[in-house]
């Protein structure tokens, strides 16, 4: 049997990342995905790389910080290994009235709109109703990059294989194996992989790996992409209330998204699909004329508290990172700089201790 120095489970962005970082420690890496790599969360994803306190849990802002600041060379260093273009946008974010912003509409001068709105976004249709959510005056601007997660997977995956790393693709794992009380490789549904470490980055699917059931559990999100009539009809990122609208650079544009208890169901739902569109429309009228392309969900990895798990396990060589919620794509590279370090035997540059699944101890112990 071959045998690995590491094993990754799960090849979304956080397992292809760490994956990478892990090959340039010189480890020997396997990945396991039961379905086909990136195509789970990470193909689904926004892209937002959101790093402003209002919308950021308070423990994940040292992280967001750090992992947004790394995202231009994690982009770069990417690119480079795979041959590939990412298409990471820096034009920035608009923030209307109603969403949930911490802070008094006129108070926030580090987020004042650089020039009117009518004149950073003019197919926006502005209301000046007193509860208009297109009022320029509760209207932020929010210096905030976009990257297209589909292109950042793709460029992941092929970085990965460029560095060497293997795959074993539709192939679940079922448990994490153990001899003599640490971590030895894991059992999938079509065989056993040999590996001194083991890391689990199976999302939402994490918690149904033994022998430690995280909880962690599939939160639904559908959205729609469609092709704007004018390719840069809307340059900026921007968030309301019941939508948000993410441009691509080549003129597709997301529309999304859902937040929804439905378990491991990802079938999109035609009427939610069309109040997706419709309040996309209520925003940007011009967009009644754009070609919708592409509609799906997505199952983002949720816990309790709503912060990822990372770390190591009760049992030796075996560590997790996973839960990453909406944030996967935006905590990617600080997420595998540290599970590199923590997995090295080093001290991690930012303290997690508080994101450990030792804050679970009562939920595995009763399960």
């Amino acid at each position: 049997m071959k045998n690995w120095d590491a094993i990754v489970v799960g090849a979304g962005i956080v397992g292809l990342s760490l994956a990478i970082e892990l090959n340039k420690q010189g480890l020997r890496v396997l990945v396991v995905e039961k379905g086909e790599p990136g195509r789970e969360a990470s193909w689904a994803a926004g892209g937002m790389l959101v790093d402003y306190p209002a919308e950021t849990p308070p423990g994940l802002r040292e992280l967001a910080t750090a992992s947004t600041g790394m995202y231009p060379e994690f982009v770069r260093g990417l690119e480079d290994e795979s041959g590939l273009k990412i298409d990471l946008r820096s034009v920035g974010t608009i923030v209307l009235a109603g969403v949930e912003t911490g802070q008094s509409p006129a108070t926030p001068r580090a987020y004042a709109l650089p020039r009117p709105l009518a004149e950073l976004e003019p197919a926006l249709r502005i209301d000046r109703s007193p509860d208009s959510s297109t009022d320029g005056s509760t209207a932020f601007y929010v210096k905030e990059r976009c990257v297209d997660p589909r292109h950042l997977t793709a460029a992941a995956i092929a970085a990965a294989r460029h560095r060497g790393a293997d795959f074993s693709s539709g192939d679940q794992v079922l448990a994490v194996e153990v001899a003599d009380g640490k971590a030895s490789g894991v059992r999938t549904s079509k065989t056993r992989f040999a590996a001194g470490m083991v890391v689990n980055c199976a999302g939402a699917w994490a918690g149904q790996i033994g022998p430690h059931p995280f909880p962690t559990r599939p939160v639904k999100g559908q959205m729609l992409c469609v092709a704007q009539p004018e390719k840069e009809l809307v340059r900026h990122v921007v968030r309301a209330p019941n939508v948000y609208l993410i441009p691509r650079s080549d003129g597709r544009m997301l529309i999304g998204a859902t937040a929804e208890e439905a378990g491991f169901d990802k079938q999109t739902v035609p009427e939610t699909i069309t109040k997706l569109r419709q309040a996309a429309l209520d925003l940007v009228p011009k967009l009644a004329d754009a070609r919708i392309l592409e509609a799906w969900a997505g199952l983002r990895p949720g816990t309790p508290d709503g912060l990822p798990i990372l770390g190591a396990t009760p049992t030796p060589g075996y560590f997790v990172a996973t839960g990453h919620f909406r944030d996967g794509i935006m905590l990617a590279p600080v997420t595998a700089k540290l599970m590199g370090q923590i997995m090295a035997g080093q001290r991690p540059e930012i303290d997690v201790s508080k994101l450990s699944v030792d804050r679970f101890v009562n939920y595995v112990a009763r399960d």
